[in-house]
């Protein structure tokens, strides 16, 4: 735990994380039905909910019993979502139009087990084509299972891995890139012991590059993209966005429209970034009262990388 600790102490960070303690939250599918009509059905059973204030559709939750085991659960009324799980795909479509964007395409690069995908969804009023990627075909056929629990029918699902997505040679409008990454405390019991920052961390680095290339590459000029990941870590978080906007130039990150978080990091370990990466947004646990998170958002201008 200390190689760690010290780490978030240089980024400026001193806290517990044993005093640290998530309150459960889930997303109401407002396709299958209303919050008005959801909230009294789960209440009389005992349910207590307070909404998260930073989000369109969530809610904490207090259940004296499994809510995944619950009528509205097989229903496809609730997805059992964290908190800063359920960001990334509202921040990714924070200016969509039904109106403007009714032909647009959505590329959700690393999609399964489908929480972000099924938001996405449901954001777009399951009326805009979303293609979701994963390589795994036990991942996959979950999120096929959450899809049809959910009723959701604006999806397509491939096994294909989101680092070649390019391949398609398909433009999207909005690409998601929520990237696999090695984690933080609040995720995994066991992250202290099991975690090292040469395999843990520095080995997912890679792997996030070659997701972020793909994604430039099938990003039309005008679209947006979401960069998000469950690390603490500056290596996969700002870092990776600083190497991002300085091999393409085009790319340029803009606001999350967030106000919970802290701004991004513009100086880590004494190395300076660039200063537009004041505009992501880092989740400390001890402040959000959420899992870690990184959340940045960007626009492809006219190319000129």
């Amino acid at each position: 735990m200390s190689q760690f600790m010290e780490r978030y102490k240089r980024l400026g960070q001193v806290f517990d994380p044993e005093t640290i303690e998530l309150q459960p939250s889930l997303r109401v599918n407002t396709l299958r039905i209303s919050k008005k009509d959801l909230l009294p059905r789960l209440e009389s059973k005992g349910v207590l909910l307070k909404r998260v204030p930073f989000l369109n559709a969530g809610y904490y939750f207090e259940s004296s019993f499994a809510l995944a085991s619950s009528e509205e659960y097989l229903l496809g009324y609730i997805y059992l979502q964290e908190a800063a799980s359920q960001l990334p795909a509202q921040v990714l479509l924070s200016t969509f139009d039904p109106v403007k964007d009714s032909d647009a395409l959505i590329l959700d690069l690393c999609a399964a087990p489908g929480s972000k995908t099924t938001q996405l969804a449901q954001i777009t009023n399951d009326k805009v084509t979303i293609l979701a990627l994963d390589d795994s075909a036990p991942r996959l056929n979950i999120l096929r299972h959450n899809l049809e629990r959910l009723k959701i029918t604006s999806v397509s699902c491939f096994k294909k891995d989101g680092r070649f997505a390019d391949d398609l040679e398909i433009k999207s409008d909005f690409i998601l890139v929520d990237a696999p990454c090695s984690g933080n405390f609040c995720v995994e019991r066991n992250f202290f012991t099991e975690r090292s920052l040469l395999l843990g961390v520095k080995g997912r680095v890679k792997l996030q590059k070659e997701l972020l290339r793909s994604a430039y590459k099938s990003l039309k000029t005008g679209g947006f993209m979401v960069y998000s990941t469950c690390s603490l870590e500056p290596e996969e978080d700002e870092l990776v966005m600083d190497w991002f906007i300085e091999k393409y130039p085009s790319m340029k990150l803009i606001s999350t429209g967030l106000d919970i978080g802290d701004s991004g990091l513009t100086s880590v370990f004494d190395k300076d970034l660039d200063p537009s990466l004041n505009l992501t947004r880092r989740f400390w646990p001890h402040k959000t009262g959420t899992e870690g998170f990184f959340i940045a958002k960007l626009m492809k201008h006219p190319k000129n990388d």
